[in-house]
């Protein structure tokens, strides 16, 4: 999705206050603090979501919504790196009981997360480089990221520091199986997904 920065106010107000006063003014819109800084992220256009229905399938019908883990949209995932900072992913694989793991500002401990997904809009760039440091220092294990920019589908596994270890890409006409640890066998055909995320050539 895309975002854009706004500068932390200069006054006595907590990052997280004045993040909740710009989602009061913008209602519909998506409000993270990574970094330190507030981005403020458009809703999705239609393809967007349709690229995220067609993801939530082979998730669902692998069962990973159910007793062990479940399939969440835009729950909060408190992050590490800073005294404030949190993030919305489109899409998380979650431990079943992350509701004992509530921090703060609808985010939970990052530890209950399995993968975390987005899909990218104008804005691409924060999904493939603030995002993927600030998912890494959280140490989630998986992130994939539905890449409408560049037509193709990353998966980064292994993190380490503020990097994954292992980052890979597939093109149209290939299938991305996940790793294992998420819980369930799931696999993705990118062709799919990114025919679902199309957005008009005019657009």
């Amino acid at each position: 999705m895309s975002a854009a920065s706004v500068e932390r106010p200069h006054d006595e107000h907590p990052l997280i206050a004045e993040a909740k006063r710009v989602k009061d003014r913008l209602p519909g819109y998506r409000v993270e603090i990574i970094g330190g800084q507030i981005l403020v992220t458009p809703p999705p256009d239609g393809p967007h979501a349709d690229a995220l229905t067609s993801l939530s399938v082979p998730f669902l019908t692998a069962g990973l919504h159910g007793s062990e883990t479940r399939v969440l949209q835009g729950a909060g995932l408190w992050l590490p790196a800073g005294a404030e900072d949190y993030a919305i992913p489109d899409l998380a694989v979650v431990d079943a009981d992350y509701r004992d793991r509530y921090v703060e500002n609808g985010s939970y401990d990052p530890v209950c997360f399995r993968l975390v997904l987005e899909v990218t809009s104008s804005n691409w760039k924060a999904d493939l480089k603030t995002k993927v440091a600030a998912y890494a220092e959280a140490k989630v294990p998986v992130y994939v990221v539905v890449d409408r920019k560049h037509q193709r589908i990353h998966v980064l596994t292994d993190p380490v520091e503020s990097e994954y270890a292992t980052h890979r890409f597939h093109s149209p006409g290939q299938q991305v199986t996940l790793p294992d640890s998420i819980g369930a066998k799931v696999t993705l055909d990118v062709t799919e997904i990114l025919e679902a995320g199309r957005q008009r050539t005019s657009d």
